[in-house]
């Protein structure tokens, strides 16, 4: 799928949904630093998505943590108790959610129709009214309300799990 399928894609399953959301526009954001000056004015809790494997290469994992937040992989392998951790590649992304690198999110389970890739969540993110998430595609954000991302998740069946990074 090309960038602006996968994003007509996300926004007519929100529609699907009743999720009102908000859309802004912005260069590709390749790294955090970049993100935040595009993202100072968007009135979300905003996240880093990172998609991991585990050792065997049986399981996925979807590890939303609020941007800001330092990344450790080893900590995060002891925190999550599943061994030790790879980043995901390219055909295992397209695979599992349909996406490229550079644009993973949590929009991208709506193409997991197995419920393979299990999420861990930023506590933090209890704490948002409002979050935001790329389309699949990295030129733009996509702001809905906590409740309704609370909503997105359950619609979609992927297993969830609460963290403190």
């Amino acid at each position: 799928m090309n960038r602006e399928e996968n994003r007509k894609k996300v926004l007519e399953f929100l529609h699907s949904m009743d999720i009102p959301y908000e859309v802004y526009e912005h260069p590709p954001l390749d790294t955090i630093e970049i993100a935040l000056n595009f993202w100072k004015d968007i009135d979300s809790m905003h996240f880093k998505n990172l998609f991991f494997r585990n050792h065997k290469g049986n399981k996925h994992f979807l590890v939303i943590i609020k941007d800001t937040t330092p990344f450790d992989i080893h900590a995060l392998e002891k925190k999550l108790k599943q061994g030790k951790l790879s980043f995901a590649s390219e055909k295992r992304m397209v695979k599992h959610l349909g996406l490229l690198p550079g644009s993973v999110s949590p929009f991208g389970l709506i193409n997991d129709k197995d419920h393979h890739v299990h999420l861990f969540i930023d506590e933090q993110m209890k704490e948002a009214h409002r979050v935001s998430f790329h389309p699949n595609e990295n030129t733009a954000s996509v702001v809905i309300s906590y409740d309704d991302f609370q909503r997105y998740l359950k619609k979609l069946g992927n297993t969830v799990e609460y963290i403190t990074p």
